[in-house]
Order: C-alpha cells, then sequence, then structure tokens
C-alpha cells in the first residue's frame, strides 16, 4: 500500500477514480482516503458485530423452534459481516486490535439503531424488516464502492441481508395478521424502531463531515438524504400490506415529486445516542469488552500455534 503524496501518482488515482476502477490494498492511496475508507469500513463492521446482542438476547426465548433456528442463523450471518469487513479494513495496513481498541474506547462509532432495546419479539420483526431493510438500501450501492476488498465483502454481505429482510418481515405479517394484541405488538415495535431506522442514514448530507469527501472517492455512491427517501418510499407501501399504522402522522403522498414527504427527525436524539447517551450505549460496550476479554484464549492459542509453525518451517528451511 502507497500512501506517500506524490503529484504523478495523485493524478493517476483520481484517474482510476473517475474510470470506475478498483483501487486495491497494494495501489497507491492519499492518505485521507485511507483513513476516510478506515473509518467506515470499521464502523460498517463494528455495527455488524454489536448488532448481534439486541437480536442474541431473544435466541433462547424466541417462541419456535423454527424461530430459534432461523434467528440463530441470522445472527451467525451477522458475525460473518463483521469478519469479512474486518479484514478488508485490515488490508488497508490496520490492525484487528486497534479497531478493536477504537470501539472499545469510543473513538469509533457503529449504527446507532443498535443502542436501543428489544423489548418485545416483535422488535426482531422490526429489526429484520426495517433496519436490515435500511441497510440493503445503504449497502447495494456500496457494491460500487471504489475500493475493492470493500465492495467484494458487499456482494456477500448484501445477499444475506435480502435474507434477513424477508424474515423480519414474515415475522411482522405473522404478527400482524394475527391476535389484536398481537398486531398491538407488532405497531408498537415499528412505531420504536422507525425513526431509529431513518437515523441510521446519517445526518443531512448539508450536516455530514464526510459525505463530500466519501462521494468525491466513490467511497459513498449515493448521499444519504436520497438514500432515507428510497427506503421510505419503498417500505410504506409494506406497511400499508400489513394493514399497520404510519409511525409518522405527517408522512404523505407528494404528486409533484413522486415520494412520500415525511416528518422532520429527532436529530437532537440521534446525536446524543452517537455520542454515548443512548438507551444501551454503555450496555453494548461492557457487554463486548466482557466477550473480547473471555475469548482471549482462543487468541493466545492461535498466536502460539502461528508461533510454532514458523518455528517449525524455520528449521525444516535450515
Amino acid at each position: 500500500m502507497q500512501t506517500v503524496d506524490n503529484t504523478q501518482d495523485q493524478i493517476e488515482f483520481d484517474q482510476r477514480i473517475e474510470a470506475e476502477q478498483k483501487i486495491e490494498p497494494t495501489d497507491y492511496m492519499p492518505e485521507a482516503y485511507r483513513q476516510n475508507l478506515i473509518r467506515q469500513m470499521s464502523q460498517h463492521a463494528h455495527s455488524e458485530v454489536i448488532g448481534m446482542q439486541p437480536e442474541g438476547n431473544w435466541i433462547t426465548r424466541a417462541p419456535t423452534l423454527r424461530r430459534k433456528a432461523v434467528l440463530l442463523s441470522k445472527v451467525q450471518d451477522e458475525a460473518g459481516h463483521g469478519l469479512y469487513l474486518y479484514s478488508a479494513t485490515e488490508s488497508l495496513g490496520i490492525t484487528r486490535s486497534d479497531l478493536i481498541e477504537a470501539l472499545q474506547s469510543g473513538a469509533a462509532k457503529y449504527a446507532s439503531i443498535f443502542n436501543y432495546p428489544t423489548l418485545t419479539w416483535a422488535d426482531i420483526g422490526a429489526i429484520g424488516w426495517l433496519v436490515d431493510g435500511a441497510a440493503i438500501v445503504n449497502q447495494i450501492s456500496l457494491q460500487r464502492t471504489s475500493y475493492g476488498p470493500y465492495a467484494r465483502a458487499m456482494v456477500r454481505i448484501c445477499k444475506e441481508e435480502s435474507f434477513h429482510q424477508r424474515q423480519g418481515y414474515e415475522i411482522m405479517t405473522v404478527l400482524a395478521k394475527g391476535s389484536a394484541e398481537q398486531k398491538q405488538m407488532a405497531q408498537d415495535a415499528m412505531n420504536r424502531n422507525w425513526w431509529p431506522s431513518l437515523m441510521m442514514f446519517g445526518p443531512h448530507d448539508s450536516d455530514s463531515a464526510h459525505s463530500g469527501k466519501s462521494m468525491k472517492w466513490k467511497i459513498k455512491r449515493q448521499p444519504n438524504d436520497y438514500l432515507r427517501q428510497k427506503f421510505i418510499d419503498q417500505t410504506v407501501p409494506q406497511i400499508e400490506v400489513l394493514g399497520l399504522q404510519m409511525p409518522d402522522l405527517k408522512l404523505k403522498w407528494n404528486e409533484d415529486n413522486g415520494n412520500y414527504d415525511s416528518g422532520e427527525i429527532n436529530w437532537e436524539e440521534f446525536y446524543q445516542v452517537i455520542n454515548g447517551s443512548g438507551p444501551c450505549n454503555y450496555q453494548r460496550i461492557k457487554h463486548h469488552k466482557k466477550a473480547h476479554k473471555e475469548g482471549e484464549w482462543v487468541r493466545e492459542a492461535v498466536r502460539a500455534y502461528q508461533e510454532k509453525q514458523t518455528a517449525k518451517n524455520q528449521t525444516n528451511v535450515a
């Protein structure tokens, strides 16, 4: 990986970005491009891993064996997504331990939606339907991101996220078509998860500290507000099919621009959660630290095995 600024290298880099050519780990890249990638990719990886917690909380309480098996598979997928993304981020010359330290110290962020509690089984449906649905809208375009390892990781992730979204919607469908109590459970879960799902796309583009550069370098392919609007427009008809009430009372169809007008997001809440003051921020990081510490023996065993194999190979060469 070459990051030393050089005028000719910079020109060639810009030309490759403009020509939609992928940047690979051994290629020249500006240091600012590399840092922007590390920020975005590690945040994505952290979100996958922390996102296992609110759903994992319901594995032992799923209503049927089938539901339990499906949810267990879904949480396992999220662990795999984190692994793909951490591995892709490491190709930028940063270690896994540095990434974990940044998460646990609060220097790195993750999706704010995972700092909300899963109060009922319906929350598992809402997460799959709304949260993973929002993730798909955002991540489909990332299959065309300019950094090769990130783009390739997103291909498989998007395929698996589409399964997660269908799983969540199926849960919501069963609840919405069930008893009055079940339908109310679905309504309540949607009401609580709707606005945090919209916050997943980040602040308005005019208020984003990173969108401009990310769009310029084609790390990010579509603006926050465009993606958020796309999610709203595709989700409202699904709410209508479920027969649930819209959580946004100001939501209405705009004939002139061909999409839905919606109410304003509570950005004060968004920034409070992002900055560590959400309902579950402390709990999520505390649990991550505990699990990381308990897994140290596995990492020690891996290191010992690697050292043993290295010594063996050196002996054979000698």
